[in-house]
């Protein structure tokens, strides 16, 4: 019984302890991805995609920061020696009122879209309702438009 009293006020220690006794909430702070020419990627992401650069430390030419969200943004660096595949599974969406307008832009620029499925210049109308298109930026990562609400 001696035994078992300190080892119940260790356990009520603990569990009246909010940071041990609670999960720390995660949010996303940024994504990074590494490109071959930092100039075509800015106008791309900036362009085309429609980002607002925000401040970033280094000021070395090689670094871009992009704001996507509140608190978030996307890092773009320079210094891949070559592009490489990347699979439609692993990518970056964003979400624009109207996908059609965003067509609008992409033709305008010669900018290749999809649907899900490959069809080129084709939209996927989802079974929820929401447009969604798929490109890849200068370096092949790909991008999910769609005009989801939240």
């Amino acid at each position: 019984m001696k035994k078992i009293i300190p080892l119940l006020a260790i356990i009520i220690a603990f569990a009246s302890n909010k940071s041990v006794a609670q999960k720390t909430k995660a949010h996303i702070n940024h994504l990074a991805i590494y490109v071959v020419d930092l100039k075509k990627s800015d106008w791309f992401y900036k362009e085309v995609i429609g980002l607002d650069t925000i401040p970033e430390p280094f000021h070395d030419g090689k670094h871009t920061w992009l704001a996507i969200g509140p608190g978030s943004s996307l890092h773009v660096i320079e210094g891949a020696k070559a592009k490489i595949e990347h699979f439609k599974n692993n990518h970056i969406c964003f979400s624009v009122p109207s996908v059609e307008k965003f067509v609008e832009i992409l033709s305008k620029n010669n900018l290749t879209w999809e649907d899900l499925i490959g069809k080129k210049n084709s939209i996927t109308n989802r079974v929820d309702g929401v447009k969604q298109i798929w490109l890849q930026d200068p370096d092949g990562y790909w991008i999910e438009i769609n005009d989801a609400k939240d």
